[in-house]
């Protein structure tokens, strides 16, 4: 991966899941990776094992801790060449009427809000390295209905009006924009939103991880390399003209309904 030597690349929520393989991978590559995430504990353990990739404690739907780190950015970094948008939550699992407004409020300030806000301070960055790539990380639930996960779906779609948006803003200034699409990626994440699901609907998780399945042509879970090879691909001049897309990566969801509850 050649094309990765050297670029600057910031990945938010990147000290465990998803966002830490991506980051490893892209500093393996060449890259000069850095990554904030809010869990202390989980940061700490990183940065021991990863000393070359520069961590930072930041939640980012806290606008003073995200225009912090944008100033610390500055400080050490020359430029920034990307932006991985990796931040979000899975949020509650329950019907409109069950859920508490603090949780809903609680996913929309992660998933979409902490996006406006991190990519309004990187834009800046991205014009002055004369463009860019940012990456925001979708769903299936970001084009399809998703019973039981209001506040989530309704995070993840506004992601794609931003995504569109923003790459109609500023692909004068060569700025992509896209969003990566992964349906249930294999790991700790969907087996706590399994948990969960099966608690609120009095099943079991084997009965609930079996209807996910079966919600896709392939009938399998997807594997976080599988969105990390997307996201390595937008980041090359192979996808030097892809923006403003959603790029699905799901063994095709056929549908995310569920039996009556």
């Amino acid at each position: 991966m050649e094309h990765l030597k050297n670029l600057n690349i910031i990945v938010t929520a990147g000290a465990s899941g998803l966002g830490s393989k991506l980051a490893k991978s892209l500093q393996q590559s060449g890259a000069k990776v850095i990554i904030c995430d809010n869990n202390p504990d989980k940061l700490e353990i990183f940065s021991k094992n990863n000393p070359n990739i520069d961590t930072y404690e930041v939640d980012v739907s806290n606008e003073n801790q995200v225009i912090t780190f944008f100033k610390e950015i500055k400080r050490k970094n020359k430029k920034i060449d990307a932006l991985i948008n990796n931040a979000g939550i899975s949020g509650p699992s329950a019907k409109l009427e069950d859920i508490d407004f603090s949780d809903w409020k609680k996913t929309i300030d992660v998933n979409l809000n902490g996006t406006f806000l991190i990519t309004k301070l990187a834009v800046p960055l991205l014009k002055k390295n004369k463009g860019g790539s940012i990456i925001n990380m979708g769903s299936t639930s970001s084009f399809l209905g998703n019973p039981l996960r209001s506040s989530y779906a309704a995070s993840k779609w506004g992601l794609i009006g931003l995504t569109k948006t923003w790459a109609m803003e500023y692909g004068k200034d060569n700025i992509r924009v896209n969003t990566v699409c992964p349906s249930s990626i294999n790991g700790q994440r969907i087996k706590n939103v399994i948990k969960k699901e099966a608690e609120y609907r009095n099943s079991t998780p084997e009965k609930i991880k079996s209807t996910y399945l079966n919600q896709t042509s392939l009938k399998k879970f997807i594997d976080a390399e599988e969105v990390i090879g997307m996201i390595v691909y937008l980041l090359s001049p192979l996808a030097k003209k892809i923006s403003g897309q959603m790029l699905v990566i799901d063994g095709h969801t056929e549908s995310l309904a569920m039996e009556e509850f």
